[in-house]
């Protein structure tokens, strides 16, 4: 078996250099809970983190409309607020994700919001909050598939000289 030619490496060196751009597997930590008129404290504000990694689910699942079964999380959502019939509140902490469609206003994830809604058959006055930026609210890191591929591409280009 002969050595690999010169363009032989450089067109792997290239095709792995591509690959760093790709980023998937991506997914988001998100707390998870509903606490209905404080019942639940580790879930209510003041939130204080420091005590709820038993909430915390890495990473973060959620449905996609239109599909069946549980996909990797894009943002996290938060609502807060009272119910209009009888003024307990209410907080949920959850995660969600874009289901592909053009318009904003059945994607929660893409815009906050504060006023009425409908949430589980009752109405609430509050806000919709949803963040992607940072885990537990929140965005993830690839895994190190990318610090493999540029040791590999740093190989090739090391023995091609």
């Amino acid at each position: 078996m002969s050595a690999p030619t010169s363009m032989e490496i450089s067109c792997c060196l290239v095709l792995l250099l591509l690959l760093l751009f790709i980023h998937n597997g991506y997914s988001i930590d998100c707390f998870k809970c509903v606490s209905n008129n404080g019942a639940n404290r580790a879930c209510d504000d003041p939130f204080h983190n420091n005590y709820s990694t038993a909430i915390l689910e890495s990473p973060c699942m959620g449905g996609r409309k239109g599909r069946d079964g549980l996909f990797p999380a894009t943002a996290c959502i938060k609502i807060a607020g009272y119910y209009d019939d009888n003024g307990e509140t209410i907080t949920v902490r959850g995660c969600a994700l874009d289901s592909g469609t053009l318009t904003t206003d059945t994607e929660i994830i893409r815009m906050s919001h504060c006023g009425k809604f409908y949430y589980d058959n009752r109405y609430v006055h509050g806000c919709l909050q949803s963040c992607s930026d940072a885990d537990a609210c929140n965005g993830s890191h690839p895994k190190d598939v990318e610090s493999l591929l540029l040791s590999v591409a740093l190989l090739l280009l090391a023995t091609a000289r």
